[in-house]
């Protein structure tokens, strides 16, 4: 790159913004806030921040992803995952910044056979869902230099997730009950952040043209698919180091036994064909991704 990149991250603490603290830390001027530094409710402050700090990059890592509880608190999540990123988007806008912002699977209603891609039609089951697609929308309408990454089942070694709960329960539990009929594409935060910085490099060196040709919505996942009951069967098979007893028995369980406010897709499995012929790039598979977020976790133990 010719020059360094002034990077604002918020939602910085979450697990995507610790991991695009890392991937990021070598990009020039990085600037990280928490939901300790900027209330995403108040689109005063949001303005604020970005006038004040004048980031040449906006990575919005901040999210309300609560997915049962936004069925009860569907304003909260609305502000936070639509008005928000409104906020960030008219303000990279005027300051001609890039903005890259994350969304979800969930925007789909599940019906599909095969893999979802950028050009289907969202259906939203859950509140949750709703309000990402409202920021994407919002995003959308105004314009400029974004890119969206609609990614899938995000964990990693940091934050709350599925994986870190997994591990939990392994220690305390002979025998866990997990749904096998919702199929999607475990990603993790490494990879998203990582992606991130790779498409950033591009766009900033000028390889991917001009913004008409590079920017707008990427599903962005690990490769391949599996349900939540392979998902932690995977972990387990892998994990006996970090549980220092023997893992427990999994058993697959229809979405009908595990009954929760929110409804899931079934099928969440998103095409990656778009980010790959576009910008290049594509995310190992779900499983070598899984392997290296247990490395670095055996690592740290």
């Amino acid at each position: 790159m010719s020059e360094p990149m002034r990077v604002l991250i918020v939602g910085a603490n979450g697990q995507v913004g610790v991991e695009l603290q890392r991937s990021f830390a070598n990009a020039g001027e990085v600037l990280c806030y928490g939901r300790d530094k900027v209330n995403l409710a108040e689109p005063s402050e949001v303005r604020a921040l970005v006038r004040d700090t004048k980031p040449a990059v906006i990575l919005n890592a901040a999210a309300y992803t609560a997915v049962d509880r936004a069925e009860s608190e569907p304003e909260v999540a609305m502000t936070v995952n639509a008005l928000a990123p409104r906020t960030l988007a008219e303000e990279a806008l005027r300051a001609n910044a890039i903005l890259v912002h994350y969304s979800t699977d969930y925007v789909f209603d599940g019906s599909k056979t095969s893999p979802w891609v950028e050009t289907d039609k969202p259906n939203p089951l859950n509140q949750y869902g709703a309000t990402k697609l409202a920021g994407e929308e919002a995003i959308r309408e105004v314009g400029g230099r974004y890119l969206i990454f609609r990614t899938s089942w995000v964990y990693g070694p940091h934050g709350n997730n599925f994986l870190l709960t997994m591990l939990r329960l392994g220690r305390e539990r002979e025998s866990l009950n997990i749904v096998d009929d919702q199929i999607g594409a475990p990603t993790t935060s490494i990879q998203l952040a990582d992606t991130t910085r790779a498409v950033i490099d591009g766009v900033w060196a000028n390889k991917f043209g001009v913004p008409e040709s590079w920017a707008g919505l990427y599903h962005t996942t690990s490769s391949g698919s599996v349900s939540w009951c392979g998902f932690a069967q995977a972990i387990f098979a892998r994990a006996n180091s970090l549980l220092d007893r023997k893992s427990p028995v999994v058993h697959p369980i229809p979405t009908s036994k595990y009954p929760a406010p929110a409804k899931r897709p079934r099928n969440s499995v998103l095409s990656n064909e778009k980010l790959a012929s576009v910008l290049g790039i594509r995310l190992d598979s779900w499983e070598s991704a899984l392997d290296e977020v247990l490395q670095k976790l055996t690592a740290t133990k």
